[in-house]
């Protein structure tokens, strides 16, 4: 198991990355009908991005106790 400030280093990177692809997805959408065609791309990877850091957040969460 990672220790503590691991893995608290990654749930801070993985919230830095989750946050600069939400922005990605916000622009694109405020750039709309330009750049239609990529929404599925940046989403799925902003899906990624949060899925990946709920999950680091509960193996934190686990560690904690």
């Amino acid at each position: 198991m990672q220790g503590m400030e691991e893995l608290r280093a990654r749930v801070k990177k993985l919230n830095a990355q989750a946050t600069q692809l939400k922005m990605d997805l916000h622009d694109l959408s405020e750039d709309l009908p330009t750049g239609w065609e990529k929404i599925p791309e940046v989403a799925q990877r902003t899906f990624a991005a949060y899925q990946a850091l709920a999950e680091a957040r509960m193996q934190m969460q686990g560690a904690e106790k």
